[in-house]
């Protein structure tokens, strides 16, 4: 574990902009700081609250709170084979007539979310909504080879029109560039087909708003295009960015790289940064109940996760925080810390750094359930196992021996809770090591390798051998 350096106040307040509260691009609140603080779940959400953000080259007003469209929810329906599921779209229209009605304008999909049906249940929700009431932001996401070229990119960028039921795409991303062959795989999927150079075209023609990238993975790639700015002018850049990335990402894995640096990159060119992951997948708002009970005796009132969002909203040149609202709750709690936003103070930061600390005492595999890795051939519920794990191990199930104090009760709640998450035919042992999932994970976790590690702890468990 490494200790946040200090900031001093004038660092602090250089890098947030929080001086005197007087943020440009941020619309103020009436509500009082005091009403803010009290998070009363009780309360009705004000719909005319939301903090809004200003595109320093539009000028557009995009909500801080971003609906992120990776994590619809789902349904089986009757006859339906195992594992197979499909979008609830009366759920969705729930959630977005909701968001809309709240103040929420800006959605994000992608052709590679929710096994391809994400755009379609997004448009659908979406239009019968004024078209200048919401900004849509999706990708060309041509991740496998047989994508990369120029007509199988064409037809994804042009069936996204199609799905979500536009004439034009407010935001329109490089999906992940640095995953999986850093700079090779860049160049064949977006310069050797001419794909970029389209892309700019299209926003010359009106097609596309605005242009810019989601980063995942290779810096180099990361620092080759802001090298570019000049060039293609992006307009803004989708960076992973929390609390505990914010100085702990490379720590988690070496190929990932510090928000901190991320973040200041784009805001040293003034290009507006769409943070994913505030929560990473979850994990901020499941953590180990040590920390719960820290940041539940600071604020008891507010919820774990209102702490991660609070933290990224804070900063000026975030135009918006994406979230993968699955469950109106979630969007509700997510509302609350966003209308109005209550940046946070220096001390507080303070108080999240040194949290982040505290959290890397905490084993977890850094799975944000992105889903990337699925389907897996083999039929494994990849992120479903790798969950499970990290929920044990916040809970304290997770037993280093048979000695151990709370063994048997740790022993009984990770074999019944495993059973209970994942079906039989889809746990752990079932992994031959075919290495297919590697390459598709944003975080760069070796997946196999954890799997044959929880499988073998589950073995042990089963016949008491720890």
């Amino acid at each position: 574990m490494t200790n946040k350096k200090h900031i001093s106040r004038r660092d602090f307040f250089k890098l947030t902009g929080a001086a005197g509260m007087a943020i440009a691009g941020w619309t103020a609140c009436s509500r009082s700081a005091q009403q803010a603080a009290s998070g009363e779940t009780t309360k009705e959400i004000p719909t005319d609250q939301m903090t809004y953000r200003t595109h320093p080259k539009t000028g557009e007003k995009v909500s801080i709170l971003g609906y992120g469209c990776m994590r619809w929810p789902t349904i089986k329906r009757e006859n339906s084979k195992e594992g197979e599921e499909e979008i609830d779209q009366e759920a969705v229209n729930q959630l977005v007539d909701y968001a809309i009605a709240h103040g929420v304008n800006y959605f994000d999909t992608s052709p590679a979310y929710c096994k391809g049906q994400s755009e379609h249940a997004t448009g659908i929700a979406l239009h019968k909504h004024p078209r200048n009431k919401y900004f849509i932001a999706t990708k060309l996401s041509n991740f496998a080879p047989s994508t990369w070229s120029r007509e199988a990119s064409l037809e994804m960028y042009h069936n996204s029109f199609k799905e979500l039921q536009v004439d034009y795409i407010d935001y329109m991303l490089l999906h992940a560039v640095g995953m999986g062959g850093g700079m090779e795989e860049f160049e064949a999927r977006y310069i050797k087909n001419g794909m970029l150079d389209f892309l700019v075209e299209e926003r010359k023609a009106g097609r596309i708003r605005n242009l810019g990238f989601s980063y995942h993975g290779d810096i180099r790639v990361f620092d080759y295009l802001l090298s570019q700015h000049d060039k293609y002018q992006w307009d803004f850049v989708q960076i992973q960015m929390n609390y505990l990335d914010w100085e702990h990402a490379k720590e988690i894995n070496p190929r990932n790289t510090n928000a901190e640096y991320l973040y200041g990159e784009l805001a040293k060119r003034n290009i507006p940064a769409i943070i994913m992951e505030p929560l990473l997948g979850g994990r901020l708002s499941k953590v180990h109940d040590h920390i719960v009970a820290r940041l539940k005796q600071r604020e008891p009132e507010r919820s774990v996760a209102s702490w991660a969002f609070r933290f990224v909203g804070t900063f000026p040149n975030v135009l918006t925080v994406l979230s993968g609202m699955t469950f109106m709750e979630h969007l509700q709690d997510n509302l609350r810390s966003y209308c109005p936003l209550q940046p946070l103070t220096q001390e507080e930061t303070q108080f999240l750094y040194d949290t982040a600390d505290l959290m890397m005492q905490y084993p977890t595999i850094p799975c944000n359930d992105c889903k990337y890795c699925m389907p897996c051939p083999y039929g494994i519920d990849i992120p479903s196992i790798l969950l499970h794990y990290n929920k044990c191990v916040n809970e304290g199930n997770v037993p280093e021996n048979a000695q151990a104090e709370n063994y048997r009760k740790a022993r009984r709640a990770f074999l019944i809770g495993y059973d209970r998450s994942v079906p039989r035919l889809r746990q752990a042992n079932h992994c031959i090591g075919c290495k297919q999932c590697i390459s598709h994970c944003p975080q760069s976790i070796d997946i196999p390798k954890e799997l044959h590690r929880i499988d073998a702890f589950v073995e042990d468990l089963k016949q008491n051998k720890l």
